[in-house]
């Protein structure tokens, strides 16, 4: 009788544990969709590919790297019919929001740098990157902490294509909008009738912007429980990982435009309204964001400096993530990234990461808008800013400046 017991709780725990095994392997990999087409060298972090020996790893991480590592064998070989779809002429978006007909598209052409100007500049932004998040004596919050210090909902940035074996942590004021339509055509996240989108600019802006039209890694603990942060890890080892950054002066005064100079209801409700009744001394304001414009109420440019500046906004919550640092969006010292792209070379940085992720021939990037912030608008934006505040507003963005190369803005910070 116990001999009996034993054997029908050993079929049991088998079949649980051969439950588990199909669950992790099957929502995690997908049928026929895990595909790894980086070609990166690295000298300091050499990619990890389908048949190479793995790095010392803990035993759950192990087993899970070869789960995924068996796939990518087995997949290889299986043709991809999209692989063959050239990109189609591009026709011109109808512009589907207020933003995109304010500023336009730029479809005029720009000439590529060569590729080997291209590694070049990647290797030196990412050593000015290692190089700083290596210095002690340069510190910031949070620069101290693990990867797995990081909560959860921190990482919500960070959006994955299984299909690619690619993460991309957008940088909202930095082409997210296109970076993250250009994600949803590589993963096939979204389907138009049926169909997955093939040209970026197809997808409806509202549809980019919706959180679960994305696989991102804070959503990792609802799938997968505790294998979550095992598995964040092996993509990080295995996958291409990049961010595109911009001056972060620039980006305060682009986020400034897009949410404050155009009629934006829940910027205005949540922020501009705080900001009028705190810094412009305004009572009694508009319930909308029409009846406020028309009456010529609108957030100065001083007030959201003086927001950003004050040190109770961030009690209150956490910065809004159009003008949250870099840093803190992406982690840059803890995830290992394989490509720094930058908004001032946007055309020819997305150029060569489509070559190098071997997608260009699947889509090209579409194109930058006409009346984009420019670096040169710094002087006048910040003209009628007193000194003292644009020497608190560098101090608070001073590691996004150093980390990502961007020289310090002296004649901003000098009398």
């Amino acid at each position: 009788m116990t001999k009996a017991r034993l054997l029908r709780l050993s079929v049991v725990l088998v079949s649980i544990f051969m439950i588990l095994l199909i669950i992790v392997y099957w929502d995690n990999v997908g049928t026929a969709h895990f595909y790894l087409h980086t070609s990166f060298s690295r000298p300091h972090s050499p990619a990890i590919t389908a048949g190479e020996d793995w790095e010392a790893l803990p035993d759950v991480d192990e087993f899970l790297a070869k789960l995924l590592s068996s796939s990518l064998k087995q997949n290889s070989s299986t043709p991809r019919k999209t692989e063959q779809l050239l990109v189609q002429g591009s026709s011109k978006p109808v512009a589907s929001n207020l933003e995109e007909k304010v500023r336009g598209y730029d479809w005029s052409t720009h000439n590529d740098r060569n590729s080997l100007d291209q590694e070049q500049v990647q290797i030196e932004r990412q050593r000015t990157l290692r190089e700083f998040c290596a210095n002690s004596s340069f510190t910031f919050p949070t620069k101290g902490r693990s990867f797995d210090d990081i909560p959860n909902y921190e990482l919500n940035h960070l959006i994955v294509d299984d299909r690619h074996g690619i993460i991309y942590c957008y940088v909202p004021k930095v082409a997210c909008t296109n970076w993250k339509r250009v994600m949803i055509v590589l993963s096939e996240s979204l389907l138009d009738q049926g169909i997955p989108y093939r040209n970026p600019l197809d997808i409806p802006r509202e549809h980019v912007h919706n959180t679960s039209t994305h696989l991102t890694f804070n959503k990792f603990w609802r799938r997968y429980g505790k294998f979550s942060r095992h598995l964040m890890k092996i993509k990080l080892k295995k996958y291409t990982k990049f961010l595109f950054v911009r001056d972060p002066f620039v980006r305060l005064i682009s986020a400034f435009r897009s949410k404050f100079e155009l009629e934006n209801e829940e910027f205005y409700r949540r922020f501009a309204i705080p900001m009028l009744k705190l810094y412009s001394n305004h009572t009694n304001l508009p319930s909308s964001v029409s009846e406020a414009f028309g009456a010529g109420l609108k957030v100065s440019f001083s007030d959201f400096i003086q927001y950003l500046l004050d040190p109770r906004t961030e009690k209150m919550a956490p910065f809004n993530e159009h003008w949250r640092q870099v840093y803190r969006l992406c982690h840059p010292c803890q995830i290992d990234y394989d490509f720094i792209g930058k908004l001032e070379t946007l055309d020819e940085d997305a150029a060569y990461l489509l070559q190098l992720l071997k997608v260009d021939k699947l889509l090209r990037f579409p194109p930058s808008y006409r009346n984009r912030t420019a670096s040169s608008w710094e002087d006048n934006w910040f003209a009628k800013i007193p000194l003292a505040w644009r020497q608190q507003l560098y101090k608070l963005y001073e590691a996004d400046f150093v980390l990502f190369g961007y020289p310090k803005p002296e004649n901003l910070l000098k009398d």
